[in-house]
């Protein structure tokens, strides 16, 4: 079994197939045989993880499973506590209900990397940072979320998986490494190799 944790940038489709237009995981991972499990769509950044392991793949991506996904999410606006309760008691997105989560707002995240290109900067609004833990990951979730309780998601980072934490790895966008074949909720993982992108 190889179980592989990439910092996928901003603007790579979480595919190993080309693609006209963007990057995809084969720009970035050279290595034959896993396949992501879980997806983050191409305007999402950070924590990926890849496996050969169909079980092990279905149990990080299935919501059945309950594994949490700690993402940072920039949204415009400030939002109060009264926004941050309805985020996380569960919001009605119409299609369905999010289950609860752990929802609490943070400072600007002093190890993250800057954003290429840029969050579109306007002096008039205000940005702010949350960080929200989730245990399903639906379809651009986060992103409905917070619109749905009036603060649109700017840029957002999946910076955990379990008990994986992407500034524990010391992963910048881009690389990857090997981690031990255990899964990600048994703990953390001691440094793996690192696969520095030309």
């Amino acid at each position: 079994m190889r179980l592989i944790a990439l910092n996928k940038p901003f603007g790579t489709i979480c595919q190993f197939s080309a693609h006209e237009t963007r990057a995809s995981l084969g720009d970035w991972v050279e290595v034959p045989g896993v396949y992501p499990a879980g997806r983050l769509d191409a305007d999402s950044e950070g924590l990926l993880l890849l496996t050969d392991d169909g079980a092990l793949q279905a149990r990080i991506a299935e919501p059945r499973h309950k594994l949490v996904k700690r993402y940072w999410a920039q949204v415009e606006g400030v939002p109060d506590q009264a926004a941050l309760s309805k985020l996380s008691a569960g919001v009605d997105l119409g299609d369905y209900v999010t289950r609860p989560c752990r929802v609490r707002a943070i400072d600007a995240p002093a190890a993250l990397w800057p954003r290429v290109p840029p969050v579109r900067y306007r002096a008039a609004i205000p940005t702010s940072w949350v960080e929200l833990a989730i245990t399903e990951g639906k379809n651009r979730q986060v992103r409905r979320m917070t619109a749905a309780v009036g603060f649109p998601t700017l840029r957002l980072v999946r910076v955990g998986i379990g008990q994986l934490d992407l500034n524990s790895l010391g992963l910048p966008p881009g690389k990857w490494c090997e981690l031990p074949p255990r899964a990600p909720w048994d703990g953390l993982p001691q440094r793996g190799r690192q696969k520095h992108a030309e």
